[in-house]
């Protein structure tokens, strides 16, 4: 049995005045107000969303 790594992700800057396709990707990773805190699998697909709004999320 293998456990899957996971990446905890939190929002720190609102979205708001930000691109369309930047608001979809932070709602994409399960985030909705600021500080709230997500637990994903670490895949590359996740990595590339966290890289794109990078400037509104901490990796914790």
């Amino acid at each position: 049995m293998t456990t899957q790594q996971t990446v905890k992700v939190q929002l720190i800057r609102s979205p708001i005045g930000c691109q369309e396709s930047h608001r979809a990707t932070v709602r994409g990773l399960g985030l909705r107000k600021i500080r709230s805190v997500s637990e994903l699998v670490d895949t590359p697909e996740v990595r590339g969303m966290i890289n794109k709004i990078s400037y509104l999320v901490k990796v914790l």
